[in-house]
């Protein structure tokens, strides 16, 4: 199905428990014919009509739902009523236009024979025209020498007191339900046609609702007023010729998405650019772009492959009791390119099953050790921030930033590699191995982190290629004995940095450092990228004149074996091609060979405690 069908059918499946409930802290499903809106007055009214109380609203008081006409509800300049809660403009009576308008309409309603006992209260108010009297007298509102209040805008709710009950006009639902049925008896003396949304003949929609996405303004998902120039790009002589779909339709989807959108499904925005996602039934699913969690659920620090794809396999056992295998997940991206024009850029429908999957797989490919030797997968936003960013310092700490432009379209291309199981591009991993190989223009910390990413997207580029992964285990099956030249070049980059490191420790200088210090062979990586058989010649003499001599002896024993290991392997290779640039996997080799410095650290450390 298309946006609007699954959109349509969420709303006609959520209606019942969530359509017109006013719930605190929550955004209200607005029913068909009603929109959410902000009111600044609050009037109370007896059931005779007359004037009881009237008080300034909060501007944190939450949005309301007010009835609408298709008319009203997408206004701007021209003069339109709304047939209940509206502007002083147009209720107060000094404005004649605006005001016969309003009065007409809401006369109109409350005598046919979907009326409700609070509109006769109302509008014999409204007639009586002293609303501007009975604010001005209270010093609600100020009013000019002419008569015109200085904030006709001011939109008003109502509040009617029988001896029974009070009615609130923001919050009934028999009244809601009396101005559908009324607007819908209206609406089927106006033309029919086929709606492509249900299949029905029923009165089409002239105009959609604006303002679906908040950040988006008043932008539009549907829209056809380009009655002028290239009319239709001379495909069609008018609109109903592109699509026709019902008001009844229009109103449920465009509902549903606001809804959506608000704070019921998952969304996130980047850029801009807005990714919603959801279940038509309201279960709750996990977000695309985040981690693969159970909500909920307590992190779990994982340094074992094996405790991580447990972790993995117990996540998806969990959230598949929640998430029904049959169950549909929807994802969309909205972007708006102008005020008036709202774009579906992305849009995806999966059964749950295979929605969960393909996010477990992302998880068991695009991982690796973090810090502290942690396993865990980068969030599509860090990858994405660390291959286009630029380095900022925000409140002392240096992270990578992206332009929005080139954020939002990067963030939606490793969504459809991840829900739809494609493969990272190989732009962005060349991005991010760039910034990997280059820790001089990057804070010490931040370089870190950017090298924990590139191993975690290298890691699943690789899988990908080789096609080598299996259900049981996360893929992480790199060993330090790969004969890949690359990745040994890698190791003995992570030992010629150690050796430098041990020096700085065991001489004290590192131990009251709180920042790490970048090393020798560090500094020299984008050299020894391009010439690592001669750069790192040049190390190790270096290394043998200011540190290795000055270590322990079971410091230079690890270092010399360590070396001596890897270029045994090295040395497979012939003299012409040992010194060639260094593929990407070489970055593997490194951090993999750092985390176990890490794992032998921790050895050391736990036996001295047990001691």
């Amino acid at each position: 199905m298309g946006l609007i069908q699954t959109a349509a059918e969420t709303y006609e499946t959520l209606q019942q428990k969530y359509a017109g409930e006013v719930a605190e802290g929550k955004t209200t499903l607005a029913p068909v014919a009603h929109i959410l809106t902000s009111a600044q007055i609050e009037i109370s009214l007896d059931q005779e009509g007359n004037f009881v109380s009237a008080a300034l609203l909060d501007k944190s008081e939450p949005k309301i739902v007010i009835p609408v006409t298709e008319e009203s509800a997408g206004r701007t300049s021209s003069p339109c009523a709304h047939p209940l809660c509206d502007q002083l403009v147009y209720i107060a009576g000094y404005n004649q236009t605006k005001h016969t308008l309003y009065e007409e309409q809401l006369k109109e309603w409350t005598e046919s024979p979907y009326s409700h006992p609070a509109l006769k209260p109302i509008l014999k108010y409204v007639q009586g025209k002293t609303i501007l009297q009975d604010l001005g007298e209270r010093g609600l509102i100020k009013i000019s020498s002419d008569g015109v209040p200085e904030s006709e805008k001011m939109l008003v709710r109502w509040r009617v007191i029988f001896p029974d009950k009070t009615v609130e006009s923001w919050r009934d639902k028999k009244l809601f339900e009396a101005f559908i049925h009324y607007y819908e008896n209206k609406k089927t003396s106006e033309s029919t046609d086929i709606c492509m949304i249900s299949g029905e003949n029923l009165p089409v929609a002239t105009q959609h609702p604006k303002g679906i996405i908040s950040i988006s303004g008043n932008a539009k998902l549907i829209s056809a007023n380009d009655t002028s120039g290239f009319t239709y790009r001379g495909r069609f002589e008018n609109d109903t010729q592109a699509l026709t779909i019902s008001y009844e339709m229009s109103q449920k989807a465009h509902n549903a998405l606001r809804w959506l959108a608000a704070d019921q499904g998952i969304r996130v925005v980047f850029g801009g650019r807005t990714f919603l996602c959801w279940n038509p039934h309201g279960i709750e699913v996990c977000n695309p772009t985040g981690g693969f969690i159970l909500p909920g659920a307590d992190p779990v620090e994982c340094r074992k492959v094996s405790d991580y794809s447990e972790q993995l396999r117990r996540t998806l056992s969990g959230l598949r009791l929640r998430l029904p295998d049959t169950e549909k997940v929807v994802i969309a991206a909205f972007d708006a390119a102008t005020t008036g024009r709202l774009a579906l850029t992305y849009y995806n429908e999966l059964l749950g099953s295979d929605y969960l999957q393909r996010l477990k797989d992302w998880d068991m490919k695009c991982c690796w050790y973090g810090r502290r030797g942690i396993i865990q997968s980068p969030r599509l936003s860090q990858i994405v921030n660390h291959a286009f960013g630029v380095q900022r310092v925000e409140k002392g700490r240096a992270q990578m930033k992206t332009d929005d432009r080139v954020l939002r379209q990067q963030i939606q291309r490793l969504v459809v590699c991840r829900v739809d199981t494609g493969r990272i591009p190989r732009d962005i991993v060349q991005a991010l191995v760039n910034h990997a190989s280059f820790p001089q223009a990057l804070d010490e910390n931040l370089w870190r982190d950017v090298v924990f990413t590139t191993c975690a997207v290298l890691n699943k580029r690789y899988l990908d290629e080789k096609n080598t992964m299996k259900e049981e285990n996360t893929g992480m099956g790199w060993t330090l004995d790969n004969p890949d030249r690359s990745f040994q070049f890698g190791r003995l980059l992570a030992a010629m940095e150690k050796v430098e490191q041990d020096y700085y420790y065991q001489s004290g200088g590192g131990k009251d450092d709180s920042r790490p210090r970048m090393t020798t062979a560090i500094k020299s990586l984008s050299r020894f990228r391009q010439r690592p058989m001669t750069t790192y010649s040049r190390i190790q003499e270096h290394l043998w004149q200011a540190y290795i001599p000055r270590l322990n002896s079971a410091s230079r024993m690890r270092y010399e074996k360590l070396r001596g290991e890897i270029m045994d392997i090295v040395a497979r290779n012939s003299a012409a091609e040992i010194d060639e640039p260094l593929k990407d996997i070489y970055l593997l080799g490194y951090d993999l060979q750092r985390n176990e410095f890490f794992k032998s650290v921790k050895k050391d450390i736990t036996a001295e405690e047990t001691e």
